[in-house]
This record gives structure tokens, C-alpha cells and sequence, in this order.
């Protein structure tokens, strides 16, 4: 896929060039927007790279329709104004329309192949189970 993300500092990159192959890789979209977002989904991908450190994180935040967010925008959700982990732009929702997103937040696990391993939508504690499992399930 060529579609390009940015990172908050405007350099371009690939999601081919973001992903690894022979690690579990799980993208995250998410939008400042999205309180589901910013208050559940984002600390609990946090929650995650601490319990799984193997893991290959991409946080993507996506920007729908003529939306445009600035990097203190994006970076105003943390207390420390600081991201804990690299936080690309999806500016015009490409790679979210790729992998069919259902809305924020909405995660893609990806096994160690690069293959869709899990699609879900949503934050609430069900969803955080499901993903949780998933991720467990591919860790060898």
C-alpha cells in the first residue's frame, strides 16, 4: 500500500515501511475527537506495549473528511503533552478505508506474516478482552 502516513513532524511514510514482519504488529486508529479514543483506547495501547514489549505498535490518528489537527492538537490529549509511543497521520483516511474501519478507535492485528489476524472495533471492556486474547494467542 502507498498510501502515506505523516508523522507529526511531516516526514512520509509507508505503512509497509511501519510494519515488521516476524513481530505482532497492531495498528490503532483513533481520532482527538473520539472521547472512546482518548480516554480508553489510547491508554490501553499504552497498557499494552508495558505487557506485551515484542509488540510492534502503530498508532495512526485518522482524519475524516476536511479535518486537519496540528501536532499541540494531537499532543494536547496527553498530560505531559507528549506521546509514549510515535503518533502518524492519516490525513485524508486512506489506510483506514484499506483495512475497512469501522469508526475510532479500531484496531488490526497483524500475525507475524503480516496477515489480518483480528479486525476490531470499539474500546469498551469487551473489545479490550478480545484484543487482549488475540494478542496472546500469537505471542509464541
Amino acid at each position: 500500500m502507498k498510501n502515506a502516513l505523516l508523522t507529526l513532524n511531516h516526514k512520509e511514510h509507508t505503512l509497509s515501511q511501519l510494519t515488521k514482519k516476524g513481530k505482532i504488529n497492531l495498528i490503532l486508529f483513533y481520532n482527538t475527537y473520539c472521547l472512546g479514543c482518548t480516554g480508553r483506547a489510547i491508554p490501553f495501547a499504552f497498557e499494552l506495549t508495558q505487557q506485551f514489549p515484542e509488540l510492534n505498535l502503530i498508532v495512526i490518528h485518522t482524519n475524516f473528511g476536511k479535518q486537519s489537527f496540528s501536532k499541540v492538537e494531537i499532543l494536547d490529549i496527553f498530560t505531559t503533552k507528549a506521546s509514549p509511543f510515535e503518533i502518524y497521520i492519516d490525513p485524508h483516511q486512506k489506510v483506514y478505508d484499506h483495512f475497512k474501519a469501522e469508526g475510532t478507535p479500531h484496531w488490526i492485528v497483524l500475525d507475524k506474516e503480516l496477515e489480518i489476524f483480528r479486525s476490531i472495533f470499539g474500546s469498551q471492556q469487551q473489545s479490550q478482552q478480545r484484543l487482549w486474547y488475540a494478542l496472546e494467542s500469537l505471542k509464541d
